[in-house]
């Protein structure tokens, strides 16, 4: 038997946001246990993510403070090169497909992946990458460290607002009390550093509005475009990347790359392969996350992770400050995104 003719849509390596065909998304036997707004795909999902984010982080944590390699842009468009790599690769290879009708089955021949007509559906997902992108990298720079933690939290409630606005999308009271207690831990957690800073404030303000924006705007494409979780990566990839390219060159990041001293230094290699190979599976759980469940879900996992990833920073790199209110707003946050977790689970 040919290769091509043994190759089907089931044998796809890696899940997708789509349902195989013919298949109800919300069919029983997918649930966790009866009654539960979850599936077992979207809980694998959420697990995912928030095990990839905090790896992610300790791997780009070693480089910009452990080597002290300066400029985060060029990670990240390494990153964005890698899945590119990655996903055209799989998609040569057909072991994946970008959109749920799609026969991996293509000709050898075949240049492009996606139509232009796709392409130009995914623009306002580039665009609001761009702009998640450009200002959250701006944000850190005009408030402390706790304060930005405090106030990053509160986008929970911003995904909430645009979600309600672009789909009209409504939640009960069990879900509103646990985004209230993230936010109240948020601010408890921050309260010894309330020191105000008007341009600070606002653009951290500005990248929650961002943030929400972003994550509302893959729940959308991803349900009208046609594409799945690959797909959406890719053309997310193919748009931001030069775009990328050219802010890395115009700031000067990629002189200072070229002569950064431990450029070449085994260790620092294998922290930026596995920096772009965890990327690659970051983003494609952020896409199958939020497609699968929810932007409000995909923040609430970014709040849980964060516990997580706070505690492994300080066994591994240690010089976090102990602080009572500090641990109580942590504490805090952390229940609240349990409580939304389980109301989820049994269909709140």
């Amino acid at each position: 038997m040919s290769l091509k003719g043994s190759i089907s849509s089931e044998n796809l390596v890696l899940p997708v946001s789509d349902p195989p065909k013919g298949q109800d998304p919300y069919a029983p036997d997918d649930k966790l246990f009866k009654g539960s707004a979850f599936t077992k795909r979207g809980a694998f999902a959420a697990l995912s993510y928030m095990s990839c984010a905090v790896l992610l982080v300790m791997f780009n944590k070693a480089a910009l403070s452990s080597y002290r390699f300066q400029s985060a842009n060029v990670i990240t468009l390494l990153q964005m090169v890698c899945s590119c790599c990655f996903l055209y690769l799989l998609r040569r290879w057909r072991m994946i497909s970008f959109s749920a009708n799609e026969s991996l089955l293509i000709s050898d021949n075949s240049t492009k992946f996606v139509s232009l007509k796709t392409l130009k559906h995914t623009l306002p997902l580039s665009g609001a990458y761009l702009f998640y992108m450009l200002v959250t990298m701006e944000s850190v720079r005009g408030v402390n460290v706790p304060m930005y933690t405090t106030l990053r939290r509160t986008t929970v409630v911003f995904t909430m607002f645009v979600e309600f606005v672009l789909v009209g999308q409504r939640y009960t009271r069990s879900v509103i009390f646990s985004v209230g207690l993230i936010v109240f831990g948020a601010f408890v957690a921050g309260a010894r550093d309330f020191s105000f800073d008007a341009y600070g404030y606002a653009v951290v303000f500005m990248s929650n509005i961002a943030t929400a924006i972003y994550l509302a705007t893959i729940a959308r494409i991803g349900k009208t475009s046609g594409l799945n979780s690959f797909g959406l990566m890719w053309c997310n990839g193919i748009i931001c990347g030069p775009v990328l390219l050219i802010w890395t060159f115009v700031r000067g990041d990629l002189k200072t790359t070229l002569n950064f001293p431990y450029l070449f230094s085994p260790g620092f290699i294998v922290i930026l392969l596995f920096s772009c190979i965890l990327a690659f599976f970051l983003n494609y759980c952020i896409f199958l996350n939020t497609t699968l469940n929810s932007a409000v879900t995909q923040t609430i996992c970014g709040n849980l992770k964060d516990l997580f990833t706070i505690g492994l920073g300080w066994i591994i790199f240690g010089g976090l400050p102990f602080d009572v209110w500090n641990v109580i707003g942590q504490c805090l946050g952390f229940t609240g995104s349990g409580l939304y977790a389980y109301y989820k689970l049994i269909g709140k």
